[in-house]
């Protein structure tokens, strides 16, 4: 019995250790940027076989985005941003990122 009570801890403290940290990472919010690019694809996610998938729309030069370095991944030269247009996160080339805190 002693046992299973142990297990049932550690299984709740890894839970709760993993619930923490995802919390906590989704709540840096995004550096302010711009769009440095005469025009950018912003799409709904990114997959490591395929590439971007799921276009949103297209992003033009100094439109407001963000996206905070070392906390939001980027993937093959696609970085997770956010869009402030219309509130919503998607991927767009890194490249294209700049301007940073300028507004």
């Amino acid at each position: 019995m002693a046992l299973t009570h142990r297990k049932f801890l550690v299984g709740a403290v890894l839970a709760s250790a993993a619930v923490l940290s995802t919390a906590a990472f989704a709540q840096v919010p995004p550096d302010h940027a711009i769009n440095v690019c005469q025009s950018a694809s912003f799409y709904a996610g990114y997959n490591s076989a395929s590439g971007p998938y799921g276009f949103k729309r297209t992003l033009y030069y100094g439109d407001k985005v963000g996206h905070t370095r070392g906390a939001h991944p980027v993937y093959n030269g696609w970085a997770a941003s956010f869009d402030y247009g219309p509130n919503d996160w998607g991927y767009m080339r890194y490249e294209c990122l700049g301007g940073w805190g300028s507004w």
